[in-house]
């Protein structure tokens, strides 16, 4: 009775070990497809990274997160969420004030049309089509980045599963293993 136990949990735990082969091979293609495409829409933008002067003219905080980065091709996804929240941000909060798109939205349609074509209304015009600019193409550069750390957990998803499926492929042989040789020993008290 033993024995057939340990092969109906052998096989079970073979069975699932092929399973988890197949998921695993399913999320590392998953993860080198996110990846390729997170690389590939962001080479498409040709944005460098900041260097030199355009970073020293950032706050100390921005400059640190942007310093590891400087120079090279945006085309990863903690490229892309630095160059959002280190670089845009900075620069839309100076233009700004620190004022969101809607803050700076709603004033400017609060104008009235004699104010909207004074000077500061023009001003005003201008700087709300740049936050919205930014903040665009920041959200943009954001969902770019999301999807990179998507296909980062699918790579780690997979390498576990992998490991999964191996530590149950070598519990399910020992345990065929011992299996047969319960068999083999209850044969042999059987003579």
């Amino acid at each position: 009775m033993r024995a057939s136990f340990d092969k109906l949990i052998s096989w079970t735990g073979i069975l699932l070990a092929g399973l988890l082969l197949v998921t695993g091979g399913v999320l590392l293609y998953t993860a080198s497809y996110i990846n390729g495409e997170v690389e590939k829409q962001l080479a498409i933008q040709d944005i460098t990274m900041p260097q030199g002067p355009a970073l020293e003219s950032l706050p100390e905080e921005d400059r640190k997160a942007l310093e590891p980065y400087a120079g090279s091709p945006m085309d990863t996804g903690p490229e892309a969420r630095a160059y959002a929240d280190h670089y845009i941000l900075a620069h839309l909060n100076k233009a700004s004030g620190g004022k969101t798109y809607e803050e700076v939205s709603g004033a400017y349609l609060k104008m009235t049309p004699e104010q909207k074509a004074s000077p500061e209304g023009q001003a005003a015009a201008q700087l709300r089509q740049t936050m919205f600019m930014g903040n665009t193409l920041r959200g943009l550069l954001l969902f770019g980045a999301a999807f990179a750390t998507m296909g980062t957990i699918a790579g780690y998803a997979a390498i576990g599963a992998f490991v999964a499926a191996v530590i149950l492929l070598v519990l399910g042989v020992l345990g065929l293993r011992h299996a047969s040789r319960l068999e083999k020993a209850g044969a042999g008290n059987q003579l």
